[in-house]
């Protein structure tokens, strides 16, 4: 019988390695995995490359990771913000490496590693300091800079519902980053707020198919906004 279902937070993560290529969903708070990340940094692994949206907020979530000294590497699109204190002291001290990707390019990049392509031309890049080294191109009068794809080892995201195949659904803009991410990732660990018997999905509403997930583990919603 397929099972997806963890009983435990720490039993969720526990195999996230040293030096592994983790994906975290969200849009800032919006659709991040806390509880899985807060169970992470209770394993305190080393030397991840973390690629998600931006470097955290305040000192929780992926701040909080950061802080506990797990990142060497981010990848992502929005690294400050007012409240990226964390980041912010971590890179001015060399204590974190940053790779900044145009929003779009860092989506278009999961996506190709999500579909096995090789990579894209964009156009989003070209003639700047993050162009510099790469390939580029002139297609059907405009240029292009070639982006390889982003794939990771692990994906910690956030969902809605799940079933016990791992069938997701999302809520509203919590889909974000999950379902590219779920693609991309060789393993996909999906927080959720809710486990429903299977038949209960709507197909339809089903964002994420199960074949996309390997874990997924029930947190009950913390706030009456998660609960709306």
């Amino acid at each position: 019988m397929i099972d997806k279902r963890i009983a435990t937070l720490d039993g969720a993560v526990k195999d996230i390695f040293d030096g592994a290529t983790v994906m975290v969903g969200g849009f800032g708070p919006a659709g991040q995995p806390s509880d899985l990340l807060d169970a992470l940094i209770r394993r305190r692994p080393r030397e991840l490359t973390l690629i998600s949206n931006n470097a955290g907020n305040g000192d929780y979530g992926l701040a909080a990771l950061l802080k506990a000294g797990c990142v060497k590497k981010v990848i992502c699109s929005f690294p400050r913000q007012v409240d990226s204190w964390v980041f912010d002291d971590l890179y001015r001290r060399g204590e974190v490496e940053l790779e900044l990707v145009p929003q779009g390019n860092l989506a278009a990049r999961i996506q190709a590693g999500g579909s096995g392509l090789g990579g894209i031309f964009t156009p989003t890049g070209y003639g700047t300091e993050l162009a510099e080294g790469k390939e580029t191109r002139h297609i059907d009068g405009k240029d292009y800079v070639f982006e390889l794809p982003l794939k990771a080892d692990f994906a910690l995201i956030k969902a809605l519902k799940a079933d016990r195949w791992g069938n997701l659904v999302y809520d509203k803009t919590g889909r974000n980053f999950g379902p590219i991410m779920a693609a991309a990732a060789s393993c996909t660990i999906a927080q959720v707020s809710e486990c429903v018997a299977l038949g209960e999905l709507d197909p339809e509403a089903v964002v994420t198919p199960g074949i996309f997930v390997q874990r997924v583990i029930q947190v009950a919603p913390t706030s009456l906004k998660e609960i709306a």
